[in-house]
């Protein structure tokens, strides 16, 4: 791609700067997880001009995923495709050029694919996930930009949806700093764990809340807003259609308490 043209396909985007497609291109973009959320991440990412990307799911397509799995199709499902591989060919349909590692695995099996990304996206089921990637996050010092999206179905009213974005950057508050993981939460999720069934999911919130996720990437990057500031807990509430600042927030420390900036290099995990 030559200047000139390169300059036309991003002119609609210059407002982030003079230098923001530097910054994007150079950029390197993990993604933990592959499915609603992740989806919409990496598609989004690729159209921004992303061109630099580690990808993880361990599985493959299913049926019942193509109500909110970008990029999925029947023959994906017929084929039995990995999550992966449709997130790579999303990429590349959008950016031939673009580098991708895409990993047909949990990404702790591979944490040190990590190591080298400026940038990762979690969209991990549960919340040891969320504590075991924020935990590696922290300790290679990446920005971690938490997605999630639930539906809780009440015995008498309506279903309830509800989701978070959450920036967690090293050395500000961190999500139990936040208050979003807590032992309580981790140990009702150990005690319940296999119990769960499958989760309800549609398509709409996870684009929602992956549109507020990359945009918040997008002004780490390059700081067009010039008014980004952490740490950043967005409740979602889809009865509503709301996104807005969990007012938790207000009562997280200022610093820390859970993760020294000190304490760099590989964590270690205790058994719940």
């Amino acid at each position: 791609m030559n200047n000139t043209t390169q300059h036309d396909a991003f002119s609609r985007q210059s407002f982030l700067g003079p230098s923001s497609q530097a910054y994007i291109e150079r950029c390197v973009i993990g993604v933990a997880g592959l499915g609603g959320g992740g989806s919409h991440i990496t598609q989004q990412l690729a159209h921004l001009g992303f061109l630099k990307y580690v990808l993880f799911d361990q599985d493959v397509i299913e049926d019942s995923n193509l109500n909110r799995l970008i990029g999925g199709t029947q023959l994906d499902v017929e084929e039995k495709r990995p999550k992966v591989d449709i997130a790579k060919r999303t990429i590349l349909g959008v950016r031939p050029n673009a580098d991708v590692l895409a990993v047909q695995d949990v990404w702790q099996n591979r944490p040190e694919a990590l190591k080298g990304c400026d940038i990762v996206f979690g969209c991990v089921d549960g919340f040891d996930q969320r504590r075991q990637l924020e935990a590696t996050t922290r300790r290679y010092l990446i920005p971690l930009i938490d997605i999630g999206m639930d539906v809780h179905m009440p015995d008498e009213g309506a279903p309830a949806m509800a989701g978070q974005v959450i920036l967690s950057m090293p050395g500000c508050t961190c999500m139990a700093c936040m208050g979003f993981l807590n032992a309580q939460n981790l140990k009702r999720e150990a005690e319940a764990y296999g119990d769960a069934g499958p989760r309800p999911q549609v398509v709409w919130p996870n684009g929602i809340l992956a549109s507020v996720a990359v945009g918040l990437a997008v002004d780490l990057i390059t700081n067009w807003s010039a008014t980004l500031s952490g740490p950043i807990y967005h409740s979602f509430r889809g009865g509503a259609a709301t996104i807005a600042p969990d007012p938790t927030l207000r009562f997280a420390p200022d610093v820390c308490l859970h993760f020294p900036l000190e304490d760099s290099g590989d964590p270690r995990f205790r058994r719940l």
